[in-house]
């Protein structure tokens, strides 16, 4: 959600301030703007709504000089995505870029507007902008003017001032939304993750909480929330996972989709050696009385899915919980219990908020997260990545399948631990998690059977997902996935609860999609599935040729998936839920990459 580049440079910046805002396009935005401090000092900015190339086309014919600048992609919060609401915000003499949302910022823009200084715009970031100035105002240094607007803000936000008359000063400060510092050779950077800073610089430290930072081209000064001045740790950027190229695909979520096989498959190798599992110390289940899995959006349905493994396999009770609603409803949590954050980003707001409440609870927290270095990992008695690498497209699909290979070996542990298998049963559940990959190739060749069904749904205003059991969460993220991309309503259900509601809506406008192995649960599901054609309701069965060729009989069309992976299939299964919602975007015209009012990392409630 937005992006913060900020640059003290040797060279001209603006040009590198539009190139790093571009590899942040991938976390979602509605506007753009830069603001530059020239030779002279002067402190300028250009703004401009909608994409990039809007505030490229500005730069070239209302350029921007200097060596020292911040830049900003706009997701809108407080007030509509115009260029008088875009970021960078300016009050005389200082710019400021903000992430987050300042939660008093009403009671300060009243407390402003009584001393006569009047916003322009709907935001809560203007304020900042106003405060820092009026103390500036007032004969503070930039830097005790940074520092006193810090101390009036609530809320979350990163932020980073600029200020006229101070071509090699900027200042820095996190609190919830995550901030790094790019340290170069007579330059500083500072960017909201390590794929903005990456062509800049591979030496990288990031912010803690309520940390600010005081940049120059000498180097930088980290301050703690008590004010102290702090050291933190340097690390270096994997480059090679800062990479963002489509590779020839249209799109990045076509890319990213076709690399399923190959990030699962270092998934496997990376947790499981032979017919053991390698994870860090202290993942024992034993003892272990439940477990609440926390996430938000795809990642939420990550965790659902994984409720039947850790449930069946294990028998171990898994409380799953929406991230935004689960400190709110103030669980009672037992001391013998787990805790695990299900996030891409590791930054999301609402998870990382309930891993703290969880923290003070639970015996363990564990972060599955995609993003190492991110506040979830730190922030969690044990991270275990996801390996995904880095996820341009909006929409997730091989991080939400890498998610779900993590969270079955997780589950394979438990049941281990726990008694409920044995060594032999363990090497079977491996060798059939060890399948997906190659499973998960031959599923990529549905790629075209997806494209011949789009128009189909794309003429749909409504679309049904059907699933039982761990199918049934899959279902949910096909129904996501379609909302995501093409704007058409959809939505997910058991299949069993097709007779309790739901069914009210079929017609034969509306298709249905119906996932359906042929495993335990085929029978009843092709029952649900028979319901709906006797509604004249437009099937579309995805399964095995087992399940094709007991069940296909009546369908509006089908698709074969190649049968294996045991328990572990809802990985498989969701492939085509993927290419059936991407290819529907691509017929509609819609933006698959970067979907209407959509962010790839909500690190605000």
């Amino acid at each position: 959600m937005c992006g913060i580049i900020g640059i003290l440079g040797r060279h001209e910046v603006s040009p590198q301030l539009v190139d790093a805002l571009r590899r942040l396009e991938y976390r979602g935005y509605d506007s753009a703007g830069v603001a530059t401090v020239d030779a002279e000092g002067r402190l300028d900015r250009r703004r401009a709504v909608g994409k990039l190339v809007n505030l490229s086309d500005r730069l070239v014919h209302d350029p921007l000089r200097g060596h020292a600048g911040i830049g900003h992609t706009r997701w809108a919060t407080h007030g509509a995505a115009t260029e008088v609401n875009a970021h960078p915000h300016r009050w005389r003499r200082v710019a400021v870029v903000h992430n987050g949302i300042i939660e008093n910022f009403r009671a300060l823009r009243d407390e402003l507007i009584a001393m006569g200084i009047q916003p322009e715009s709907q935001t809560d970031t203007e304020t900042v902008a106003l405060l820092a100035g009026h103390h500036m105002d007032q004969g503070l240094s930039p830097v005790e003017a940074s520092r006193a607007t810090l101390a009036r803000l609530h809320g979350a936000f990163a932020l980073a001032f600029l200020f006229e008359g101070e071509g090699d000063l900027m200042v820095a400060a996190r609190k919830g939304s995550p901030l790094a510092i790019g340290h170069g050779e007579g330059e500083m950077f500072l960017g909201s993750d390590a794929v903005a800073l990456a062509p800049f610089t591979d030496r990288i430290t990031y912010l803690e909480d309520g940390d600010h930072a005081v940049l120059t081209r000498a180097g930088v000064q980290i301050y703690d929330s008590e004010g102290h001045q702090v050291g933190r740790a340097q690390g270096r950027i994997d480059v090679g996972s800062t990479a963002i190229d489509k590779a020839g695909y249209r799109h990045f979520m076509a890319k990213e989709i076709a690399e399923q096989p190959v990030v699962i498959g270092d998934v496997l190798n990376h947790y499981i050696k032979g017919d053991r599992i390698v994870l860090p110390e202290g993942l024992d289940f034993r003892g272990v009385d439940r477990l609440s899995l926390v996430g938000c959006g795809t990642a939420h349905l990550a965790g659902h899915v994984a409720k039947y493994w850790f449930e069946q396999l294990a028998g171990l009770p898994c409380d799953i919980d929406v991230a935004s609603e689960f400190r709110y409803r103030e669980p009672p949590l037992s001391p013998s219990s787990w805790f695990i954050a299900v996030s891409q980003s590791g930054e999301t707001a609402d998870t990382l908020a309930a891993l703290h409440y969880a923290r003070a609870h639970v015996s363990r927290t564990v972060g599955l997260v995609n993003v190492g270095t991110s506040a979830i990992a730190r922030d969690s008695d044990i991270a275990l990545p996801t390996r995904a690498g880095i996820e341009v497209s909006v929409a997730s699909s091989k991080a939400f399948t890498c998610q779900l290979a993590v969270l079955g070996i997780l589950a394979l542990k438990a049941a281990h631990d726990r008694g409920r298998i044995d060594d032999a049963a363990l090497a079977a559940h491996l060798a059939d998690l060890r399948a997906i990959p190659a499973l998960m190739q031959q599923a990529l060749n549905l790629s075209d059977d997806c494209r011949a069904l789009s128009d189909w749904l794309a003429q749909a205003q409504d679309v049904l997902y059907l699933g039982r059991g761990a199918l049934y969460p899959v279902a949910l993220e096909g129904a996501l996935k379609l909302k995501e991309l093409s704007y058409i309503h959809a939505e997910g259900y058991a299949s069993g609860e097709l007779k309790h509601g739901p069914i009210a809506l079929i017609d034969r406008n509306v298709p249905v999609v119906v996932l359906a192995p042929h495993d335990a649960l085929f029978d009843k599901t092709i029952s649900n599935m028979q319901e709906v054609m006797a509604r004249h309701g437009q099937i579309l069965l995805i399964s095995d040729r087992e399940g094709i060729d007991a069940g296909a009989e009546g369908a509006h069309a089908t698709l074969r998936l190649p049968s294996g992976g045991g328990v572990f299939q809802p990985i498989l299964y969701a492939v085509p839920m993927q290419y059936l919602a991407y290819h529907t975007a691509v017929a509609k015209g819609t933006d698959v990459d970067q979907p209407r009012n959509l962010a790839k990392s909500v690190t605000v409630e």
